[in-house]
């Protein structure tokens, strides 16, 4: 069992490698950061609400990456969420002195969304979004599950999403990203004293 003696307290930063026969990933992240972006790989729709998630959340990111886009995005997408979400665990390693909860509210115009937030080792995922269209340009909708289920996945976290409401279907991903960065944001903000849980461990 992890133990606050055996796993590193908070370093709020953390960079993750992957490698795999699909896709070549380096990402860092630092938690408590500007909102510093640096996008590489050759998806442009998930490059444009990566960059909204960390202004909106002001960490810095850094992200260079490839993969078998000739195939499809869907490897790419799914893998740079993985590496995320290890970022964000690594970053949070025991947990003390975070808030561990977060949630926003973020109106994209006509779209509301949210995002509700646990940082409680127990991965969890739900999404409630009606899309209307299949693709948004080329980027495809399904896809925006993909993503946020292995962030969660392997952030080890509670994420529950949701457009309360919506027409456009850029404005409700945008709504989604925004809320999920600014949720996290108030989730890995410093509290102070121990580890957020009442029974010593998160894991």
């Amino acid at each position: 069992m992890a133990t606050e003696a055996t796993v590193a307290a908070p370093s709020f930063v953390a960079d993750v490698e992957r490698k795999t026969g699909e896709t070549d990933i380096r990402l860092s992240l630092a938690l408590h950061g500007t909102g510093e972006v640096k996008l590489d790989f050759p998806v442009p729709f998930l490059r444009h609400m990566l960059h909204l998630f960390a202004v909106h959340g002001q960490f810095n990111l850094t992200i260079e990456a490839d993969g078998d886009i000739d195939v499809d995005d869907h490897h790419l997408v799914e893998d740079i969420g993985l590496c995320l979400g290890k970022a964000i665990a690594e970053a949070l390693g025991n947990k003390v002195g975070i808030r561990r909860y977060g949630e926003r509210h973020t109106p994209m115009d006509e779209t509301l969304a949210r995002a509700v937030l646990d940082l409680s080792g127990r991965p969890a995922f739900v999404l409630q979004a009606q899309f209307t269209n299949e693709r948004i340009g080329s980027f495809p909708t399904e896809l925006v599950a993909e993503f946020f289920k292995s962030v969660a996945n392997e952030g080890r976290m509670a994420l529950h999403l949701a457009v309360l409401y919506g027409e456009n279907n850029h404005h409700m991903v945008e709504g989604l990203f925004k809320a999920f960065g600014a949720a996290l944001r108030e989730a890995v903000s410093r509290v102070g004293g121990g580890v957020p849980s009442s029974k010593g461990v998160l894991e």
